[in-house]
Parts: C-alpha cells; sequence; structure tokens
C-alpha cells in the first residue's frame, strides 16, 4: 500500500503515518525509487496493537480491505492481452478473489513484497527475466515463501522439473487448459451468472 492508501485505512493523516513509520512503530519497505509500501497485513497488526479501543476504525479497515478469506492472485506475464484475459477468467470465480497483474520482473517483485498474494501464475519466460529466478527467490524468501507458485509457459519434462526444484507447485502448459488452471487454484466452481 502506499503512504496514502495506509493512511486512508488508518484514518490518520500522511504526516502522522510517516511520523510512526519513521518511530519504528509500523513497519514498511522502501522501493528503489525511495518511496515507502506498507503491507495490509502490517497495517492491521497496527491498528490492533496501538489503536484496539476504537471500534470504528476496526470496522473500517475490515469492511475496506475485504473479509480475510479473500484470495488474492498476482498474475505475472508479459502478454497483456493473456494476463487480461486470465483476470477476466478469474472473476468469474463464485469464491472471493482479488488479483493483481505485474507485465514485467521489476513490478512483480513490489507486487510479491505489497500485495502478498497468497498465490502467483507465473510465466516462465519473459524479455530479461526468468520466471525460475523469480520462484526461486520468493521461496527463499521467509515473508513469501508461503506463496503458492504455479508456472506456465512452454511445456517440457525440463521446465516441469526445474520449476519443481525451484519451488513451484506445477508448471502448465500455454495455451492454459480452463479446467485443470482452476484445480490447480483449488477453485472448482465457475459463476456463469456472475455480472
Amino acid at each position: 500500500m502506499t503512504p496514502s492508501e495506509a493512511a486512508t485505512l488508518l484514518m490518520i493523516s500522511p504526516v502522522t503515518l510517516r511520523h510512526w513509520a519513521l518511530a519504528g512503530k509500523l513497519a514498511f519497505v522502501t522501493t528503489p525509487g525511495g518511496h515507502r509500501r506498507f503491507a495490509e497485513d502490517e497495517v492491521k497488526r497496527f491498528a490492533s496493537r496501538y489503536m484496539p479501543a476504537n471500534k470504528a476504525l476496526v470496522t473500517h479497515i475490515n469492511s475496506a480491505s475485504g473479509d480475510g478469506d479473500t484470495h488474492r492472485i498476482l498474475i505475472v506475464d508479459n502478454d497483456e492481452q493473456f494476463s487480461g484475459f486470465l483476470v477476466a477468467l478469474l472473476q468469474c470465480l463464485f469464491d472471493p478473489v482479488q488479483m493483481e497483474v505485474a507485465n514485467d520482473g521489476f513490478d512483480a517483485g513490489q507486487k510479491l513484497q505489497t500485495f502478498r498474494p497468497h498465490t502467483v501464475l507465473l510465466d516462465l519466460m519473459m524479455p530479461g527475466f526468468k520466471g525460475f529466478d523469480t520462484c526461486q527467490k520468493t521461496k527463499e524468501n521467509p515473508e513469501t515463501c508461503g506463496t503458492r507458485v504455479v508456472m506456465a509457459g512452454y511445456h517440457t519434462l525440463e521446465n516441469m522439473m526445474q520449476a519443481m526444484q525451484v519451488g513451484a507447485e506445477t508448471s502448465l502448459l500455454k495455451p492454459l487448459d480452463k479446467t485443470q488452471l482452476f484445480k490447480v487454484i483449488g477453485f472448482d466452481r465457475l459463476s456463469v451468472e456472475k455480472r
């Protein structure tokens, strides 16, 4: 979350948020460009620790961020048409789902830290970016090691084995088979009526 988004969620001014962050009360990461970013879970933890008596704030945070059952999916693919197709497809689910798209490796790294996805749909190969390396770094990082990684791309036995070695749950062939994709993600109920 940006400082402005975090401040809005906590119902405080961005200046107050900055003071609390610099005092070490609210953890943040700094982007390569020098901007602060706050994890939603960290903002919730902060509110429960420092503002537990503010029931209106707790209600506000829970309604603004959705319930805890919302499954977060990060789609990492440089093909914007394909990633748009995946977003439209996954929005057909009954289950609550929240999605973000990263079209390059830099954006993927940032969104892994700020969006905190439960599942990452990761392209095997993108220009200047190897999905295998990203998967391995995700699994080696204590903050993201629990993230499920599903790789997709040119499907060979070698790619499948390498995906497993770096911690991916599986590697799927592109174009993706919808039934297989939903099974792997864990959603098997489609809403054909969603509007």
